[in-house]
Formats: C-alpha cells, structure tokens, sequence
C-alpha cells in the first residue's frame, strides 16, 4: 500500500544535517521522505500560483499547471542529483530546499519555501544556511518581487541583484559570490 503523502513526514529518515532551537534539518532520503517532499512541493506550487494569479502574472488556475506534475508526483526522479533538504518541526516536515549545480558552474537554489505557521522562527534561515554550507559559488536564486521577506533575508545574507538568467515579468534573480 502506498503511504499518503502528508506534511507531517514522521520520524526523520534521513541523517540530521542541523539541530536549530527551530527544529531540525536534514537531507531527504528517497523513497522515505517521497511523500513528505512531493506534500511539501505541491503546497509550494500552489501557494507560488496562488500568488503569480494575485499580482497578475499568470492567470487563476484550479490545478497546477502540468509542468509541474513530476515533480509533485515523482520528486526522487525529478530532483535526481540534486541535494533535497528537509526543516522539521517536532517531527512535521514544514520547509525545504533543492540545491542543484556544480564545483565547475556553481550552485542554484529552488523550491526554498517553509510553511506559513513555521515562519518567522529562524526555521528558513537555517535551513537557508544549510543549504548555502555545501553549496559551491556562486549561487544563485530566483525569487517573486513581492515576495519580500524573502528578499530581505537573501540580502542580509549577501545576495545582490544578477544579471537575470530568467525572463518571466517580476522575477528577481540574486546570487551570492
């Protein structure tokens, strides 16, 4: 039988990378975290769409737009040789982050969200830093203008404004050397 995908992830199956007093990090462990991932996915496309149909860039949707669908659906294939990690909370997956790149062509990071009532406790900037500490330079990140603590966060930490790799309206592309 299939285990349901869910936000809470159970116990960690995969090795604590971090312990935080806001909770704790640690790299996803395929087939295990499948489900908690492809949770955490889908509720990050879906909050990003949500957002995109709100500030009129992309028109209002019930479902997630289909270029989406392996990744929530099959995230182990679709992240394949990417580095995955996991922030929990008192055992409920509640942030992640996808590192992808290379020591040769340095490092991106993508689907860097935590959920709603994680925020605002330190969670996303560990897990923030944990992705940075093995990532190799420079790296580089996209996020939504209106997305402002984000962007501030990415500031204190040194990002700074990049030539844009990415031509969707009211995207901002920052890199960190």
């Amino acid at each position: 039988m299939a285990e349901e995908a869910r936000p809470a992830g159970g116990p960690p199956s995969g090795t604590d990378l971090a312990r935080t007093g806001a909770g704790v990090i640690r790299e996803a462990s395929f087939p295990q975290d499948g489900p908690s991932v492809s949770s955490l996915l889908d509720a990050y496309l879906r909050q990003t769409e949500t957002e995109k149909a709100e500030h009129g860039v992309a028109p209002r949707a019930a479902d997630l737009p289909e270029r989406y669908a392996r990744e929530v659906d099959r995230p182990a294939e679709a992240l394949a040789g990417m580095r995955v990690l996991v922030a929990s909370v008192d055992g409920e997956d509640c942030g992640i982050a996808v590192v992808s790149g290379s020591p040769a062509r340095g490092s991106e990071i993508k689907r860097f969200w935590t959920t709603p009532p994680a925020r605002g406790h330190g969670l996303g900037s560990a897990l923030l830093a944990e992705a940075l500490g093995q990532a190799a330079r420079p790296v580089r990140l996209s996020v939504w203008e209106w997305r402002d603590p984000a962007i501030r966060m990415y500031r204190r930490l040194g990002f700074a404004t990049a030539e844009r790799w990415d031509d969707r309206e009211r995207l901002v592309c920052l890199e960190l050397d």
